[in-house]
């Protein structure tokens, strides 16, 4: 889903080809898309009525396909960025894609999506800590509360981030849009 995210994200700020929309969610997540996951993803938005795609002849060149978003793809775009269900919530792409995201969001929607993060965080901290507790293995202890460790960092992350999600007003260009 976080491909979804992001694509439609990138669409919202005008026009642009697959390999165009490739190198941009390169550019803005370091993550590199496949053909296999673009392109069936950019069909399905297709035939939902989310994008639109349309021939730009090309000189000496075979046409390209450009996408463009539409209303339903700016809807769909908002109901995906809120709908944060908990197990959607273990993953951190998709909790990052989201965190992109937010200048699209009313705090008290940003507000709801960290805290569901949080939950899902403090969840696996206590899995996994009483998981090092029992690990009669010394590298697996290590391993565990090495992760551990991360997750604790995260929580004072998302803490943080709480605090500015609440604190920031939408902006003003993607009110607009």
């Amino acid at each position: 889903m976080w491909i979804e995210v992001l694509l439609l994200s990138k669409l919202s700020r005008g026009p642009l080809h697959g390999y165009e929309l490739r190198k941009e969610v390169e550019a803005s997540t370091g993550r590199t898309l496949s053909n296999n996951s673009l392109y069936p993803t950019l069909r399905r938005f297709v035939d939902a009525g989310a994008v639109t795609r349309s021939a730009e002849e090309q000189e000496a060149k075979p046409p390209r396909h450009v996408y463009t978003i539409t209303d339903v793809g700016r809807e769909l775009l908002h109901d995906v960025l809120t709908d944060f269900p908990d197990e959607v919530a273990r993953s951190e792409a998709e909790f990052l894609a989201r965190v992109g995201n937010f200048g699209r969001l009313r705090p008290d929607e940003r507000v709801r999506v960290v805290d569901t993060r949080d939950r899902a965080v403090a969840e696996e901290l206590d899995r996994l800590g009483a998981l090092a507790l029992t690990q009669d293995d010394p590298w697996s202890r290590a391993v565990l509360q090495e992760v551990c460790a991360r997750l604790v960092a995260e929580r004072g992350w998302l803490a943080r981030l709480r605090e500015r999600a609440a604190a920031e007003p939408e902006s003003a260009t993607e009110q607009d849009t």
